[in-house]
């Protein structure tokens, strides 16, 4: 970001994140799923004739229902947050086929963004000492640019890279005009979406002239400790560093003990900021999520002591009760300080490769 100029909003945040841990909020659908909405509550209004079912089409609910998304914001500013997530996890045109909704794509988009922006500007007006943020995010959608979705075809894709760039061009376009503050590629399993993702991203900020701050946050599937197209932490790291970005860091699939390793990883040799937000624990027998605030935030608390971490937050069964344990736990404690590296040739595949 050093070769570009520093708006006012950047310039603040970049200050607010040498100084202390950064908190981003926890989960969206968790809290959703609390309202328990039925099909007609996502329809709304504007989508009462719809003509297929969108129950479950969360990212919908920042247009028929933006009270609920505007108090989730809030509830997490509440708690302690830094940093709110929009609510746009699958509001790409790609992922919104589901609900052959792909025409309401950049609606939607801009929907959330600017509920979160509104959220943001209240609680910075109320505590101007603690200025609010708000993170744009691209999903990672539901297709695969590196996988085959056949296990007996090899080479078959269900989407292209160019199709990919397409998609997320147009949700970065409506999340800055909604007026976030920084774009997060997020809960990123492909690192060929997140590539698309990433060269989407810069492509719109050249065209507009404006670069925002950049997240990325991978996820690990499982003990394996890969990514679901098959790259160590490391490797993915150096995959996307050419983006220079604002933080990077790991999310979802696991909870805090079992992504403990794999932060440390990140954090030993990632140039930026680092950023985790794991979930509360991983899913019962009942897909719900058992791990309490106090638990989930001595984890984390532990990993800011040993120095591992700049943002933190909840992903998956997180609440604004998770967010305001961990914001405490993490309140006194020195942000990760940010290593210089020798200059190398660094590589991935699969593996790392550095000379």
């Amino acid at each position: 970001m050093s070769q570009h100029q520093v708006s006012s909003a950047q310039a603040t945040l970049l200050s607010a994140a040498q100084q202390r841990i950064l908190v981003l909020d926890g989960a969206m659908g968790t809290m959703i799923q609390q309202h328990k909405l039925e099909e007609e509550d996502y329809r709304g209004t504007q989508f009462a004739d719809w003509h297929c079912d969108v129950k479950g089409n969360n990212d919908l609910l920042a247009v028929t229902q933006p009270d609920i998304i505007y108090q989730i914001h809030c509830d997490y500013f509440e708690a302690g947050a830094d940093i709110v997530e929009t609510n746009t996890f699958n509001a790409t045109t790609i992922a919104m086929a589901d609900y052959d909704m792909q025409a309401q794509s950049r609606e939607i988009n801009i929907a959330a963004a600017k509920l979160a922006r509104k959220a943001a500007d209240e609680f910075t007006a109320k505590t101007p000492g603690k200025p609010r943020f708000v993170a744009g995010v691209l999903g990672p959608t539901n297709r695969t640019a590196s996988i085959s979705p056949d296990v007996n075809d090899p080479g078959k894709r269900n989407v292209t890279f160019d199709a990919l760039v397409e998609a997320y061009t147009e949700s970065t376009e409506a999340l800055i005009e909604g007026g976030v503050d920084l774009i997060m590629l997020e809960t990123i399993f492909d690192t060929l979406n997140a590539k698309a993702a990433a060269f989407a991203v810069e492509t719109v900020f050249e065209k507009l002239g404006k670069h925002l701050p950049v997240m990325i946050s991978g996820t690990i599937t499982d003990a394996s400790g890969r990514t679901l197209s098959g790259q160590t932490s490391e490797a993915f790291y150096y995959s996307m560093r050419h983006i220079s970005p604002f933080s990077f860091g790991l999310n979802c699939a696991l909870g805090p003990d079992l992504l403990r390793q794999y932060v440390e990883e990140v954090s030993t040799i990632s140039e930026c900021l680092v950023s985790a937000h794991p979930n509360a624990g991983l899913p019962n027998e009942f897909g719900e999520y058992d791990l309490e605030a106090p638990e989930m935030a001595e984890h984390i608390k532990e990993w800011a002591e040993s120095g591992l971490v700049n943002i933190v937050g909840g992903c998956c069964g997180s609440t604004p009760e998770h967010i305001r344990a961990i914001a405490d736990a993490v309140s006194s404690i020195a942000p990760r300080t940010v290593p210089k590296f020798e200059p190398k040739m660094r590589l991935s595949g699969l593996e790392p490769f550095v000379h």
